[in-house]
């Protein structure tokens, strides 16, 4: 890495290939699914592109991309849970179909939506992005710091303030 560091692409293009199967192997060991895996491969070879320039020649590569290749397996289990949360796995909601109380439940959902939309319309512009960059975009802190141009730290304060505004606001907690 020392050498791609300086220039050399040929070294460069040899350590990249040669770091995939210590991604793979730690993607693995945080639990990442085989048919994920070449996700976390690529984001994090996209992530050592973009921070080489941190790479210390005086330490271990190795450790250093351990630690990127964790962080890039750990974003990609935390993308995949929040999609979990809002997917219908149950086969047996394919075969439901509407009817009247299925109206009324749909009425009442786009009631909420509103009321959600809302209340984080209502928020002050900071949190309100934070919201929308993190929440509804699902954008990983570092992908909504480049596009807003924000600290991480202040996203995340951000974030947390508008989460607690909005939980006072629907469900009366301090």
């Amino acid at each position: 890495m020392a050498a791609a560091q300086g220039g050399d692409r040929r070294a460069y293009e040899r350590v990249l290939a040669s770091s995939v199967p210590l991604i793979r192997t730690v993607a693995r060991r945080q639990g990442v699914a085989v048919d994920l895996l070449d996700d976390v491969v690529q984001e994090t070879l996209l992530t050592v592109h973009r921070v080489r320039h941190t790479y210390d020649p005086s330490r271990s590569y190795d450790a250093w991309l351990a630690a990127l290749a964790g962080r890039r397996a750990i974003d990609t289990l935390r993308s995949v849970g929040r999609r979990g949360h809002r997917e219908v796995h149950d086969e047996l909601a394919y075969e439901l179909h509407p009817d009247a109380d299925d109206a009324t439940a749909a009425t009442e959902r786009e009631q909420e939506a509103r009321r959600l939309r809302d209340a984080i319309a209502s928020l002050p512009p900071g949190q309100r992005e934070a919201v929308e960059q993190l929440g509804l975009k699902e954008q990983s802190l570092a992908e909504a710091a480049a596009h807003t141009g924000r600290q991480t730290g202040a996203l995340k304060v951000n974030l947390h303030r508008a989460m607690k505004a909005l939980r006072a606001r629907f469900h009366g907690e301090p």
